[in-house]
C-alpha cells in the first residue's frame, strides 16, 4: 500500500505558487530579480547610503577593512575561484596533451565552469560594467568622507574611470561558486548550496563593510552572474539536444590532441635531422 505524498495535501498558497514558478522558470525569475532590485534602488537610493552607513564611523571610516580576520575572509573567495579554475584548466590540458587518456571528468563540467567564469565575472562584470559605468565606490562619496557625489545604479558617469563600484566583481565571483552546485549529484546539491550560498553572502557583505561596494552593486551583481550561469547550464545541459555533449568534447580534444602530437613528432624529427647535420659539420671541420 503506497503512502500519499504529504506535499500534495498542502494548500496551494500564492507563496507556494510563486516558489514553484521561480523553480520552473529560473532565468525569467532571476531577470525579474535584477529588474526589481534595480528599480527599488533607483526609487530609494537612500537604502544604499543607509546600508553602507551601518559599517561607517566618522572619522575612523570603514573600520572593518582594518580587521585582520575579515581581510583574510576577503581572500577566501578569489582563492576558491582560482583553485576551481586551475583544476578545470588542468583537466582540459591533460586531455589535450594526452588524448589517449580518458578525461578525468566529463568535459562539459570544466567547459561550463570556465565559460561562465569568463563571461560572467570576467567579461560582463569586470570588463563591461566596472570599467564603463563610472560609479564611485562608497569610500569615495561625500557621505563617507570622499569628494564625489553618490551615483544611482545603471547611471553612466565619468567620476570613476576603471575598476569602479558598479557592479561588484567579488560578489560576482562568489556567486559564480554556486555554479559548482549545478554539477554535483542531486543528493549533494542541497548540502552544496547550504555551504555555498552563505559563503557567497559573507564574502559579498564583507565588501560592503569595507566600503568597496554599495548593497545595490552586490545584489545586481548576484543576479547578472546567476543569469550567465543559468544560460550556460541551459545551453550545455538542459537544452535538447545540448550545444555540445561530453562525447563530442572528448572526440574534439582527442582529434586535436593527436594532431598536435603528430605535428610535434614531425618537428622533433626535423630538429634531430638539423642537429645531426650541424654535428657532422663540426666533426668534419
Amino acid at each position: 500500500m503506497t503512502q500519499a505524498d504529504p506535499s500534495n495535501n498542502m494548500p496551494n498558497t500564492p507563496l507556494r505558487k510563486a516558489v514553484g514558478y521561480c523553480i520552473g522558470h529560473p532565468m525569467i525569475s532571476v531577470g525579474a530579480f535584477v529588474g526589481i532590485v534595480s528599480l527599488f534602488f533607483l526609487a530609494f537610493p537612500g537604502v544604499d547610503i543607509w546600508a553602507s552607513g551601518l559599517f561607517y564611523s566618522d572619522p575612523a571610516g570603514f573600520t572593518a577593512e582594518n580587521v585582520d580576520f575579515l581581510r583574510k575572509v576577503r581572500h577566501l573567495g578569489p582563492f576558491l575561484v582560482r583553485v576551481i579554475a586551475v583544476i578545470c584548466v588542468a583537466v582540459l590540458v591533460i586531455k589535450f596533451f594526452v588524448p589517449s587518456l580518458p578525461p578525468l571528468m566529463p568535459l562539459r563540467k570544466p567547459v561550463f565552469l570556465l565559460s561562465t567564469l569568463i563571461l560572467g565575472p570576467g567579461v560582463l562584470v569586470n570588463l563591461i560594467l566596472k570599467n564603463n559605468w563610472g560609479r564611485p565606490r562608497p569610500r569615495m562619496v561625500e557621505e563617507f568622507g570622499g569628494d564625489l557625489p553618490y551615483q544611482p545604479v545603471w547611471k553612466v558617469t565619468d567620476y570613476c574611470y576603471s575598476n569602479c563600484s558598479f557592479v561588484s566583481g567579488e560578489a560576482s565571483a562568489s556567486m559564480w561558486l554556486v555554479a559548482v552546485a549545478f554539477l554535483v549529484p542531486a543528493s549533494w546539491r542541497k548540502p552544496a548550496l547550504a555551504f555555498l550560498l552563505p559563503l557567497c553572502a559573507i564574502l559579498s557583505v564583507n565588501r560592503v563593510a569595507f566600503g568597496g561596494h554599495f548593497l545595490s552593486d552586490t545584489l545586481i551583481s548576484w543576479g547578472l552572474t546567476l543569469l550567465v550561469i543559468l544560460a550556460g547550464h541551459w545551453l550545455l545541459y538542459a537544452k535538447k539536444p545540448p550545444l555540445i555533449s561530453d562525447a563530442g568534447l572528448d572526440e574534439w580534444f582527442t582529434v586535436k590532441g593527436r594532431r598536435l602530437q603528430r605535428s610535434l613528432q614531425r618537428r622533433g624529427i626535423r630538429t634531430r635531422r638539423v642537429l645531426r647535420r650541424v654535428l657532422r659539420k663540426f666533426s668534419e671541420s
